[in-house]
């Protein structure tokens, strides 16, 4: 369909990923950085170039815009969603992308530190690309490919539907998130604003890949109470927040249950954060399954190492919270199997074989789909993402924006 098509995704991604979109975790604002809207405002101003009227940027750091249909068939509304943030794990500052030009299956080597090397050996994905074209960052860097690969593919599907009228489609939604790497993407979207029936977000990984399942998330905070004493006198008197603290994430199991220990549809208990004192001290936990069954299960085997360690300290005591975070998507888009039966099809409508996968994470299509748009997630070809390593590969942008036409040609079809 998009064969003599002159794509404009790799352009637009090159200018994307030099503005700073970093999110902040430990900021309350929404969005949590306001240099996030940086890029927003540049999205905005690429959609009214290209004739969509009702681009907006609103307060809240969301791009919301509209595709207009070209069928008269009555076509549910169908959107298209990525981030515009990156990973506070690795710094967004001053990226500069780098174009390997026919990659012939070598380790490449970044050039601003040359410590970074991005081995063929290690990522699975890459003797796949040979022949392609791949973009990473200069070595000092993330490279911001997620999600501005998801980004840059929606703006030249975007591009494409509005200079390609023929093309019968129905009603398109886009929206554009703020602070998804924090966990905060569709804390303040306006779905009835949105007023889509079902959704795809754009951020996955191997080429042809759909993901309709993801981890089920909670959080989990042990809040202690323990003894203070000066310690010069603390003999048999003192009972120490942060030794009880450090015990507890100490019993965690050292071969199962924890991230760099489990694989596939294995789950784990993650410590993420500890602080305190003497007297009082936290530690923050995330537990990841892929069924809430499990998710209890480990919370409860959690619970019993909390509850084992303070038996060893009587005068002190511990409150176990438990924070819901998300679920797992599968329980709502198993309700409505065209959502991903269409997306499956569009993916091989470019030419390449699809893949049905779950995902060891969360993107904004969790949350969306519990909020009642259901939204699987569709590659975007980003890898190694959160760090120097990061790349992507021209062709398969390019195929991520065939299978987004093809997607909204499909719904107008089934209509």
């Amino acid at each position: 369909m998009l064969k003599s098509y002159k794509n404009t995704v790799t352009e637009r991604f090159l200018r994307y990923v030099q503005i700073d979109t970093q999110s902040d975790p430990d900021s309350s604002a929404q969005p949590s950085t306001e240099k996030q809207k940086d890029l927003s405002r540049v999205l905005v101003d690429e959609l009214f170039a290209m004739g969509i009227s009702d681009a907006e940027l609103d307060e809240y750091g969301y791009v919301y815009a509209t595709i207009p249909a070209t069928s008269e068939k009555i076509v549910p509304v169908i959107c298209f969603c990525s981030h515009v943030d990156t990973s506070p794990d690795c710094s967004g500052k001053e990226v500069k992308p780098i174009i390997h030009h026919n990659y012939q299956g070598q380790d490449l080597v970044l050039p601003d530190d040359h410590s970074q090397i991005i081995r063929c050996a290690e990522h699975p994905d890459l003797p796949a690309q040979i022949g392609n074209d791949i973009i990473t960052a200069s070595g000092k860097t993330l490279l911001g490919a997620d999600n501005k690969a998801g980004v840059a593919e929606i703006m030249d599907a975007a591009y494409y539907l509005m200079t390609h009228p023929e093309i019968q489609h129905g009603k398109v939604r886009i929206l554009f998130t703020p602070d998804e790497e924090i966990g905060r993407g569709t804390a303040k979207v306006d779905l009835e604003k949105l007023g889509a029936d079902f959704g795809y977000t754009i951020d996955g990984e191997t080429l042809g890949s759909l993901e309709d399942e993801t981890f089920s998330a909670d959080g989990v905070v042990i809040k202690i109470t323990g003894v203070s004493q000066h310690p010069g006198f603390a003999k048999g008197k003192m009972e120490s927040a942060l030794k009880i603290a450090a015990e507890i994430v100490a019993n965690l199991p050292k071969e199962t249950l924890s991230p760099e220990t489990t694989e596939g549809k294995e789950g784990f208990i993650h410590p993420v954060g500890i602080s305190g004192a003497v007297e009082e001290a936290s530690v923050s936990f995330i537990i990841r399954d892929f069924t809430e069954e499990k998710l209890h299960e480990h919370e409860t085997f959690l619970k019993s190492i909390m509850e084992k360690v303070l038996e060893d300290y009587p005068n002190s005591k511990a409150i176990f919270e438990v924070h819901e975070q998300y679920r797992n998507m599968k329980e709502i888009l198993d309700q409505y199997p065209h959502v991903t039966a269409y997306a499956l099809e569009a993916i091989e409508r470019a030419g390449i074989p699809a893949k049905q996968m779950s995902i060891r994470g969360g993107t904004d299509g969790s949350r969306l789909s519990f909020m009642g748009l259901p939204c699987p997630n569709i590659f975007a070809g980003e890898h190694a993402f959160h760090g120097k390593h990061e790349w992507v590969s021209v062709q398969d942008m390019e195929k991520a924006v065939e299978t987004i036409v093809n997607l909204c040609c499909i719904w107008e079809e089934k209509a």
